[in-house]
């Protein structure tokens, strides 16, 4: 079983975890957040179990930091919609294993019994066909949302447009590792493992 719950992503001269947003967090709760190896430049990664995230913390997470950051709702580790929002507020969104995504976000008939009947039925595979295209056609803006979030957080993209269209196309085991490689793409450094304290 892969895991559920967000990856909060932004960068502060101190740990993330103090940020205020997070003081109303249960201390039991809070100590079992696992920190990602740091990156260059002061960005962190949190991993939050399921439950542990609002949507409303992203807005003050900007403001407490003064600069974009971005969160990755993941479930099981197949797929995440990651949302990246800069200091003007202006937000972007994108499915990460677009395939996974349209299963799961293709609706259910209403008279709907058994849904092992539907999932192997060749209705259910048309329909996650036409859902991925749906998805599919919102690629190119997912992609430009991301740069120019990327561009105000003052990285210069390695890669250029067509690379983070095919990231958010592409697939891998755990979505985790797609979102650590759309954010190598965006020209974020890369994660460097910590020095061992003495």
């Amino acid at each position: 079983m892969g895991f559920s719950g967000h990856l909060v992503f932004a960068r502060s001269k101190h740990p993330l975890l103090e940020a205020p947003v997070f003081d109303s967090i249960n201390p039991e709760l809070k100590n079992a957040v696992h920190a990602w190896w740091p990156r260059p430049g002061g960005w962190q990664t949190l991993q939050f179990d399921h439950g542990l995230w609002e949507d409303d913390y992203l807005f003050a997470l900007v403001k407490w930091t003064g600069g974009p950051a971005c969160v990755a709702d993941v479930f099981d580790s197949d797929i995440a919609l990651v949302t990246g929002m800069g200091t003007n507020g202006q937000r972007w969104q994108a499915w990460l294993n677009l395939d996974n995504a349209a299963a799961l976000l293709t609706e259910e008939p209403e008279d709907l019994d058994d849904m092992s009947l539907w999932v192997d039925a060749p209705e259910f595979d048309e329909a996650v066909s036409r859902k991925r295209s749906e998805l599919e056609v919102e690629i190119p803006a997912d992609a430009e949302g991301a740069l120019a979030w990327a561009a105000a957080s003052g990285m210069l993209a390695a890669a250029q447009q067509p690379r983070i269209e095919e990231l958010l196309r592409s697939r891998e085991t755990f979505v985790e590792d797609l979102f650590s490689m759309l954010l190598d793409a965006l020209g974020f450094p890369k994660a460097t493992e910590p020095s061992p304290e003495p």
